[in-house]
């Protein structure tokens, strides 16, 4: 039978990429809560084996679902259902000890490194301290129900917080430490999508081709600092003074950054 010559032939509906297919495969099973929160589901491998497809359709699968917050993927340990991504506001200085025990999860830190150290050029002008001058040090990766959310790195004012070494930070944050010794008056933020250093995955347990989100972070206190105010009081004459200077690297796939904010018009 001809086709009448004014009339095109339909175009042919493609094929649903074998990707999606895993991805749908995927989605079912964490829909109907089979496999529910925290659950690892099967590897790689056992992927390929059980759908008849090529390791990189299955990688390419995780990693989408790990970007959408469907699953997070853990170096070593494998993929695992998301249990709802960990949120801030990323305006607010906050401690991320009381983010994650308020949404009913366990906190817990890992703490890299507590060390004094001269100010580089780099740090001197964060913290807008001289040259050499001596600075504190600290890196914690901070944990969600013992998943890596939070790489801190972070440089410390020793004129503000002289104690700051002296605390065990398994237990307390720098933030807690930081906000009973001095509250910050100001805050300024930098924020930026980059890829990880090798370093940092192996701290967060992720991929270098997994996107982060790159928070920089000074805080500033104005008044007496390391020294009594006068007596009259007031803070006529106080300085502004660089408390800390931090990165903080977060997962793309593991954190959700909220922010809002009301309009100073009416109507």
């Amino acid at each position: 039978m001809s086709m009448p010559p004014d009339r095109k032939p339909e175009p042919a509906i493609p094929a649903t990429p074998l990707y999606a297919e895993v991805k749908q495969h995927i989605l079912a099973r964490v829909r109907s809560g089979e496999w529910p929160p925290d659950h690892r589901i099967p590897s790689e491998s056992e992927l390929v084996e059980q759908l008849g497809v090529s390791r990189m359709t299955v990688n390419r699968a995780l990693r989408e679902l790990s970007l959408e917050g469907v699953l997070v993927r853990m170096q070593g340990r494998g993929s695992f259902v998301a249990g709802g991504n960990s949120h801030s506001d990323v305006f607010a200085v906050t401690n991320i000890a009381e983010e994650i025990r308020g949404r009913g999860h366990d906190y817990s830190a890992q703490v890299l490194l507590l060390d004094t150290l001269k100010a580089t050029p780099d740090i001197a002008d964060l913290l807008e301290l001289p040259i050499g001058s001596p600075v504190f040090h600290s890196i914690i990766v901070h944990c969600d129900n013992e998943v890596p959310i939070q790489l801190e790195d972070r440089f410390v004012n020793p004129t503000v917080a002289p104690d700051y070494l002296d605390h065990d930070f398994s237990k307390v944050t720098p933030n807690e430490v930081l906000s009973a010794v001095v509250p910050w008056s100001e805050a300024e933020h930098r924020i930026e999508a980059v890829l990880p250093q090798a370093w940092e995955c192996k701290l967060l347990a992720i991929s270098r081709a997994d996107p982060c989100l790159l928070i920089r972070r000074r805080t500033f206190a104005t008044g007496w600092v390391g020294a009594p105010a006068p007596e009259a009081g007031g803070d006529e004459g106080a300085v502004q003074h660089v408390v800390t200077a931090v990165r903080l690297l977060l997962p793309g796939g593991r954190y959700r950054i909220e922010n809002r904010r009301h309009s100073n018009r009416v109507g």
